[in-house]
């Protein structure tokens, strides 16, 4: 399978929706994704099986503040420098790129690096979703050593870092981050496909276009959204109140929605760090990470990123259950919502809908 031009704005919805808020803008991802496929082509979509086993798979993302991106947005050179880090590491190119979240703009823009570079893109990533911390990724899940990350700006600085373990990876990569201005282009888990294997989560792009094309002609996209996710629906009112601040490399705050027509009466607050992490009603938690929750516009069921909930927005709160990954003992303590300071102990979406 080749991924075309045509096949953008798919991919592009598909992945709003899985990055839960997060993972940037769609929108710039799409363009720069457009413009690569219509100057260097068609870029191949590889499965992992489909990779000899010392090929080099290089994880890339932009590292952030979402509202950040909008302003600052990556240039063709970013992932050529991290690419040439690459080579002059290990001795060979790159083999292919993967997307480290699948979520926002960070699974539409490979579809452009792996372009810009003549390399495929493999089909997997590395949360299923978007998440807003480093170590934060299936690879640190299955206990592969987060020993390098490579990073690089718009204004040309590369640095390679050697950290001891994920969450020093978190730690200086997001100093390094802040430094250049709260957004630039990483790498990291540099993995060969062999230890990709079991390690990654694979299908992601596939399942975004999936997602994506769900509501293409539907005759109501947020039931074909809804359907295509196995997602439960919490709330559809009216976005009231928004507090939002950027401050250490994240966005932070709490999205307000009143209930309206049958849900009248009923108000959902949704905790925020970048992605949406925790949705609450009347103090009962309805959803939490490392499940996804997902804000879409009503009528056309089109996902909408943290930076641009504002009030008076007609919205529906989705939750379906995460990647089974996030569920076991060391996913939760990665990313569960302990893992973001909630003294919550997890409990799965579908539990806390049966529980009414």
């Amino acid at each position: 399978m080749r991924i075309d031009a045509k096949d953008i704005q798919a991919l592009a919805r598909g992945c709003a929706v899985l990055g839960t808020g997060g993972g940037g803008d769609v929108r710039t991802g799409s363009l720069a994704a457009v413009r690569a496929i219509r100057e260097y082509g068609p870029v191949p979509l590889v499965k992992l099986g489909d990779l000899p086993d010392d090929a080099l798979v290089v994880p890339l993302s932009g590292i952030g503040a979402p509202t950040v991106s909008h302003e600052m947005i990556h240039g063709e050179d970013e992932p050529k420098r991290i690419a040439e880090e690459v080579e002059r590491i290990f001795g060979r190119p790159p083999s292919a790129i993967m997307s480290s979240e699948i979520g926002g703009a960070n699974g539409v823009a490979p579809v452009a690096w792996a372009a810009q570079l003549g390399v495929p893109l493999l089909d997997a990533d590395g949360m299923g979703r978007a998440f807003p911390e480093v170590q934060m990724v299936s690879m640190y899940v299955a206990g592969l050593p987060a020993d390098l990350v490579i990073m690089s700006d718009v204004a040309g600085n590369v640095v390679t870092i050697r950290p001891l373990d994920g969450l020093w990876s978190e730690r200086i990569a997001r100093a390094v981050c802040v430094a250049v201005g709260s957004h630039a282009l990483m790498a990291d888990y540099v993995l060969t496909a062999a230890t990709a294997r079991g390690a990654v989560i694979e299908g992601s792009v596939t399942r975004a276009l999936e997602v994506g094309r769900a509501t293409q002609g539907a005759a109501d996209p947020l039931e074909a959204l809804r359907e295509s996710l196995g997602a439960v629906r919490l709330i559809t009112g009216k976005l009231t109140d928004v507090e939002r601040r950027t401050t250490g490399g994240f966005v932070r705050g709490t999205a307000t929605i009143e209930g309206t027509g049958d849900d009248r009466g009923r108000r959902l607050s949704v905790e925020l760090q970048n992605e949406n992490l925790v949705a609450i009603e009347e103090g009962r938690v309805r959803a939490m990470v490392p499940d996804l929750i997902t804000v879409v516009d009503t009528e056309t069921a089109a996902a909408i990123q943290t930076e641009a909930l504002r009030y008076g927005q007609r919205v529906t709160v989705l939750a379906w259950p995460c990647d089974p990954l996030w569920r076991t003992g060391k996913g939760l303590e990665t990313a569960g919502p302990r893992a973001f300071g909630y003294d919550l102990d997890y409990v799965p979406v579908e539990e806390l809908m049966a529980r009414g």
